[in-house]
């Protein structure tokens, strides 16, 4: 079902129907009832569940964090969320053309911001914690560009908590062909790597390598944060490289020891 989708969704993108990403999961969607692969559902409509059991859980549990073992799990949950975040935005606004001539995030602070506040309120709620996912490239694939997208998104997110057994028939295998898709598109940035520079270049690769690898945005950073200095020392190269990038070299170390 998911190759049927893969080869529906870049026939109407390459055609360039418009929406063809939607289009996509929904004729894979048809297609799994169809052949009896996806289940329809048994009611439409339910109401979304309480909060009750988990409202609040983490305010009132405040007494419990001074232990040596939640520092440890803090600082690790620290690096992961920053480091996921990070390395999603700069993607996301890569493929976005947000990145100015000097390769940088334009407000990279208001974005950050923004995760860290959703972040503090997602555990309140006794939810997992809300932050950037790599998931929005697929509203930046069709045009999306400005906070009218993230702002519909959680409309529709929102109005999806009553339709939820109907969204049961959007699989992992109908949802699959549409992040695919959305990477194809992202790879082309990797035409800008200098692939003749071997420490950039390998770097680089374990970086995009590791990421799908390692199902961690994190731990692919950090195999080529840690491996870029190195190289560099090695090669005679070491004074090009700052030391914010030695920096963050030996708290990737760490990071990995701790996970």
């Amino acid at each position: 079902m998911t190759i049927f989708g893969i080869l529906l969704t870049l026939i109407l993108y390459a055609t360039k129907i418009p929406a063809a990403i939607f289009l996509g999961m929904i004729g894979t969607t048809l297609a799994g009832i169809i052949t009896g692969l996806i289940k329809l559902p048994s009611s439409l409509i339910s109401l979304p569940p309480s909060l009750s059991p988990t409202f609040g859980r983490a305010i009132f549990n405040l007494g419990q964090i001074n232990t040596f073992q939640l520092v440890i799990a803090t600082l690790t949950f620290l690096l992961v969320a920053f480091f996921d975040t990070a390395g999603t935005l700069v993607g996301l606004a890569k493929n976005a053309g947000f990145i100015n001539d000097k390769g940088e995030l334009p407000r990279a602070g208001k974005a950050l911001m923004s995760d860290s506040i959703g972040m503090l309120v997602g555990p309140i709620l006794g939810t997992s914690p809300t932050t950037a996912y790599i998931e929005s490239s697929a509203g930046i694939a069709v045009g999306g560009r400005t906070g009218l997208t993230a702002l519909s998104t959680a409309i529709f997110f929102l109005l999806s908590l009553v339709f939820s057994p109907l969204l049961t028939v959007v699989t992992s295998q109908v949802t699959a062909p549409a992040l695919i898709l959305v990477g194809i598109l992202m790879a082309s940035n990797l035409a800008e790597i200098d692939w003749k520079n071997f420490p950039v270049a390998a770097s680089a690769f374990l970086i995009a390598i590791g990421m799908p690898l390692t199902y961690s945005i994190s731990d692919g950073i950090s195999l080529g944060f840690i491996t870029y200095p190195i190289l560099m020392l090695v090669t005679g190269q070491g004074k090009k490289v700052t030391p914010i990038m030695y920096g963050l070299g030996i708290v990737f170390v760490v990071f990995l020891i701790l996970v």
